[in-house]
């Protein structure tokens, strides 16, 4: 079913932004759906933030036309601003005042009313777990706690949209996956999330749609998965112990590839059932047991290095959580992910 213009969040069509002679946004289209996470990715200074702060109002275009939350981003303006929160790459937070003080300081921003402005703030400050750090000074909390003050202080006036500027960039691990429960638990709540990152894993766990930005153009989007469909690569791979049983499967596949140091094969496959149980099938049929068998497909970072140009194509994955199962069954599979 094709999605109307009251369907979406942010739809957008042709934004272009020039600086000088040089082009940032060269005629993008964006369609953002209501209730999920859109994420766009792109190398450093190929106008990810250029994007934001056109949306949200920050930075005029030099052309293209949008609207967000069904409001026409100029004419408009101020109820677009109703609509939205933004945070930034760099935290909008004032150490010099404790988390509880940043909050109600943005109620009054928001011209909330002082009782429903320290009633929002208490709510706020309990969903985001940082009620014993409320009276504390901001600038004692660590990075994780600020990014969470960060975006409580942008949900004080409950935007219907969301801007999040790579949110999680210098947070360690653990508080990264925190602020991924927390944009779930927000889409989960029916707000729409625009977020931009440099983490090709962060928009594979939590993206609905992904366009990948590259020169100023989208160079392609959609589902992480059909993203991943438009890269060559995906091969089976066997490992044998048996330099006997390895010889012989080399000798009777086709087009593959070896490694006879490793005792490797990779057997080109897009990793569907039926390309498994065929050479299954035929390992089985010719008596050949395979110590090992695992499934590799293109991932984010194949799709990002290939689209952008930035490095070589199908370079590996250094962020990728590769498994791979031993066995001495090769009915036993392990699919490679990026989770």
């Amino acid at each position: 079913m094709t999605t109307t213009t009251h369907e979406l969040a942010i739809a957008a069509t042709g934004l272009r932004k020039s600086y000088g002679n040089k082009t940032v946004l060269d005629g993008i289209d964006i369609r953002v759906p209501v209730g999920t996470v859109f994420s766009l990715l792109g190398p450093n200074g190929a106008g990810k933030t250029t994007a934001v702060n056109i949306l949200s109002t920050l930075l005029c275009a030099d052309g293209g036309q949008a609207r967000i939350a069904g409001h026409d981003l100029v004419a408009e303006a101020q109820a677009v601003r109703a609509a939205i929160g933004v945070t930034g790459q760099f935290s909008a937070v004032d150490g010099l005042i404790t988390g509880e003080e940043n909050m109600l300081l943005m109620a009054d921003l928001q011209h909330l009313p002082r009782r429903e402005g320290r009633q929002v703030t208490a709510e706020l400050l309990e969903r985001f777990d940082l009620v014993e750090a409320a009276k504390k000074p901001a600038s004692t909390y660590s990075g994780g706690m600020k990014r969470r003050l960060d975006i409580a202080m942008t949900l004080i006036g409950d935007p219907r949209i969301i801007f999040l500027d790579e949110p999680t960039t210098g947070l360690d691990p653990r508080s990264r996956h925190n602020m991924w429960q927390i944009i779930r638990e927000l889409v989960s709540g029916g707000t729409t999330v625009f977020l931009t990152t440099q983490y090709l894993e962060e928009a594979d766990q939590l993206a609905d749609r992904i366009a990948v930005l590259n020169e100023g153009r989208i160079a392609a989007q959609g589902t992480a998965e059909e993203l991943k469909r438009l890269i060559p690569g995906g091969h089976v791979r066997l490992r044998f112990s048996d330099p006997v049983a390895y010889e012989q499967a080399a000798a009777a596949l086709r087009e593959t590839t070896r490694d006879n140091e490793a005792l490797t094969l990779q057997i080109p496959s897009g990793g569907s059932q039926r390309e498994l149980r065929a050479i299954l099938d035929w390992l089985d049929a010719a008596g050949i047991e395979a110590d090992e068998l695992s499934v590799h497909t293109p991932d984010l970072d194949d799709v990002f290095f290939a689209l952008t140009g930035s490095g070589p194509v199908l370079a590996p994955s250094a962020q990728s959580a590769q498994s791979t199962q031993s066995t001495q069954s090769t009915q036993s599979t392990e699919k490679e992910t990026v989770r």
